[in-house]
């Protein structure tokens, strides 16, 4: 996995591109007329092959455009695992541009956050720090999911058939497939593995089975008349199908309910861990990641918000450009895709997978390149940046002001007229969600602690207190255990996105996966700085007050912080593209002035934005202190500009020592 701190990094320095291809530019070519795709096998598995005839696409300049034709049933490909991919050198190269294209347009505003995220870190450690009694402690443990794994039946092979296979799920959110049992035990290596970074479980077959009807949607077919998939239509009693938009679909089956529902939580866990590995790192690099991914889409004209920073950088970078190549793709392909009922979905959703690929090996290797001139870069931002920091705030604070008063009418009445009306109801819906999961937290922690009470009374030996101790401490990683908090972050998801949409808000995924994070860095940082092995088994009534006077006191500045977090989410995007045809050309009349400064970390943009987030500020700080009454305000900090998660200092690429208690990974669980 690419660390959030910059992971990976790509590209050239300081190129710029002259010229930017549109989405129809971009996609493959893929001409309906010569899309020859046909079915073959009886679950209607098909696989694209390049022929030999290309035509040149015009706006690509020398880029060509591909045609498809059957893949024959030798290639060795298969449902389930990695199959050899249905693009050519040719079609390979193609993408390999355009991630090219991606970068050299992404890194320039990569560099410009670097600089930024730099002069906010070093002006937050010379300014005043926050109160103690406001800090939630950052916790420095690896982020993980329990291993997971069992016996379950995988749709693989070709032709696909329902075949037994042994599952692993990894401890950091990967997913593994033998065989048999004998060949995960013996270290062999498997049929397959997938990171689980933006699947999604699904456990009806019905739903399944309608979301691939839509996914090649054809309003001249019938489906209730067509002759049923032997494979994909096959009733199955306790279905796992993975779904991702731009990856093919993995099916499984498990043999009982119950064996079901453990895999589903265990997957859903590791999904969520590889989805906001960027939002629970503390890194400025990871930071600056995030704030450059937001500014490259508004410079395209995409102010809405969404979950595509789910994932790894390598991995946001590529969902950004296949939702560009998305729908030039779908246009040219799905018309000419045959195939009997589903068997077309299959057909596309193994072309995306293959796309998907491409970009991804691209997006990788282009951010590893970019690593070096990135640490280079930071190392001389620090050193320059440094002697410099008050003069440059001194002259941000100067523009800003002036900026403010250029731009307060406009922003005063997109806020009044468009935002106001609907603050209150968002506040009040986040209010409620996170305060009915820390209370599903704190009725867990009170639970623990009876439970070893009655074992206390009940003369219990040393040696099984302990474990019971340990146990206890293990509840934040127990899937089972933590549902219950889990569920109340997701029980407002649909409301919080009718509310959201309005303000083009789609990133509820992500508010739920942030939410949810919550809840287990929470659990995780009372239990680990309150609850020591030796002195838990003697002084059990002393343990718990202080585990939960520190709950309360982490929780409640958590929920501010976290609610303050995602309504800047919410309505900083949406307020910034309503202002962009009245202000942007106000900020012209400034520039000279910050441009003398000479440093990348300072610019007319990024103040610009600032003053347009304190303006924002004050109407959610006022909201917040309706809701939450006046108490310990404080609490909420002046500069609130955090991104969600920003309370969770977990970085998935170190690790440190767990706490009082000496603790190993958390156990595995199979069934």
């Amino acid at each position: 996995m690419q660390g959030a701190a910059g992971g990976a990094g790509a590209g050239q320095s300081g190129e710029q591109v002259s010229h930017v291809h549109t989405p129809q530019d971009c996609a493959l070519a893929l001409d309906p007329r010569r899309l020859a795709l046909q079915h073959s096998g009886p679950a209607g598995h098909l696989a694209p092959r390049v022929a030999p005839e290309l035509r040149n696409l015009g706006g690509c300049g020398e880029q060509r455009g591909v045609y498809f034709t059957q893949r024959s049933p030798g290639d060795g490909s298969r449902m389930g695992g990695r199959p050899s991919s249905p693009l050519d050198k040719q079609q390979q190269q193609h993408l390999k541009g355009q991630v090219d294209t991606l970068l050299r347009n992404f890194l320039p505003c990569y560099r410009g956050q670097l600089a930024a995220s730099v002069l906010r870190q070093i002006s937050r450690e010379l300014g005043p720090q926050e109160p103690a009694r406001c800090q939630l402690l950052h916790s420095k443990k690896l982020p993980r999911v329990r291993e997971h794994r069992g016996p379950l039946a995988q749709l693989r092979g070709h032709p696909p058939q329902w075949q037994p296979s042994f599952c692993v799920l990894r401890g950091d959110g990967r997913l593994e497939w033998f065989s048999h049992r004998e060949e995960y035990e013996n270290g062999d290596r498997p049929l397959g593995s997938t990171t689980l970074t933006g699947y999604t479980v699904l456990t009806s077959q019905r739903e399944y089975l309608c979301l691939l009807d839509a996914l090649c949607p054809d309003s001249s077919r019938d489906h209730t008349q067509e002759e049923p998939d032997p494979l994909l239509e096959m009733p199955v009693s306790f279905p796992l199908f993975l779904q991702h938009p731009f990856r093919q679909h993995l099916c499984f089956s498990a043999a009982t309910g119950e064996a079901q529902r453990a895999w589903r939580l265990a997957l859903q866990g590791g999904i969520r861990l590889r989805g906001t590995v960027l939002q629970r790192s503390q890194a400025p690099a990871a930071r600056a990641f995030l704030d450059a991914i937001r500014l490259y889409r508004q410079q395209h004209g995409q102010f809405s918000n969404d979950d595509v920073t789910l994932g790894s950088d390598a991995e946001v970078l590529t969902s950004v450009l296949m939702r560009e190549l998305l729908p030039a793709l779908r246009a040219q392909t799905l018309p000419g895709l045959r195939g009997d009922g589903r068997a077309r979905a299959w057909a596309w959703t193994k072309l995306l997978d293959a796309v998907h690929a491409a970009v991804l090996a691209g997006a990788s290797a282009g951010l590893r390149a970019f690593q070096p001139e990135k640490d280079e870069l930071l190392a001389a931002l620090e050193r320059t940046i440094r002697p410099d920091v008050d003069q440059m705030l001194r002259l941000r604070a100067r523009v800003a002001s002036r900026l403010k008063a250029e731009v307060q009418g406009p922003l005063e009445s997109c806020l009044r007229g468009k935002v106001d009306a609907q603050l209150p109801r968002i506040t009040q819906t986040l209010l409620s969600t996170v305060e009915a999961e820390l209370a599903a937290v704190r009725t867990l922690l009170t639970q623990g602690m009876d439970r070893l009470f009655r074992l206390l009374r009940g003369s219990s030996s040393s040696t099984q207190l302990r474990k019971e101790v340990y146990s206890f401490g293990e509840m934040p990683w127990d899937p089972e255990l933590m549902q219950i908090c889990y569920r109340e972050a997701k029980r407002s998801q649909g409301q919080l996105g009718q509310l959201a949409a309005l303000f083009g808000f789609f990133g509820t995924q992500s508010l739920v996966f942030g939410a949810q994070d919550l809840a287990q860095q929470l659990a995780d940082q009372c239990l680990t700085t309150t609850l020591d092995c030796d002195q838990a088994t003697q002084q059990l009534e002393k343990v718990r007050g202080r585990m939960l006077k520190k709950f309360q006191s982490d929780s409640s500045s958590a929920r501010r912080r976290f609610i303050h977090s995602w309504l800047l989410c919410i309505f900083l995007p949406f307020v910034l593209g309503q202002l962009e045809s009245s202000c942007k050309a106000k900020l012209l009349k400034f520039e000279g002035d910050v441009l003398a400064v000479g440093s990348p970390a300072l610019t007319i943009e990024g103040i610009y934005e600032d003053v347009v987030r304190a303006f924002l500020l004050q109407r959610i700080n006022r909201e917040l202190k309706k809701a939450l009454g006046a108490r310990n305000m404080s609490c909420i900090l002046d500069d609130c500009s955090e991104e969600p998660w920003d309370q969770a200092e977990t970085d998935v690429e170190t690790e440190a020592p767990r706490g009082t208690c000496s603790r190993q990974p958390g156990p595995s669980t199979e069934v």
